[in-house]
């Protein structure tokens, strides 16, 4: 079964995430733009003092290249802090 990713970040607005997403040439309102090979779903979400970010992904492995040749690069460039909480979950049940 497939991987899911959630990232919590502090300090991150909405504005922010949009920015990084523009960097990476992707629009997460109308879903257009090169995403990522291997990513199943994407979601950014802003809570009260957090910005959350749930992908479900093929593999690990296809997350980690993502994160290597673009989206680490993308988030430095936007000082974007780490996420104060990372955590990978297993993918028991998905419906789109």
């Amino acid at each position: 079964m497939s991987e899911a990713l959630l990232y919590e970040f502090s300090g991150v607005s909405a504005d922010d995430y949009l920015a990084v997403n523009a960097k990476l040439g992707l629009d997460p309102t109308g879903g257009g733009g090169d995403w990522p090979a291997g990513m199943i779903s994407h979601t950014g979400a802003a809570g009260t003092g957090s910005f959350f970010v749930f992908e479900v992904w093929d593999s690990k492995q296809s997350q980690e290249a993502f994160m290597e040749s673009r989206l680490g690069p993308a988030l430095g460039a936007s000082g974007i802090p780490a996420p104060m909480r990372t955590e990978w979950l297993s993918v028991v049940g998905y419906h789109a």
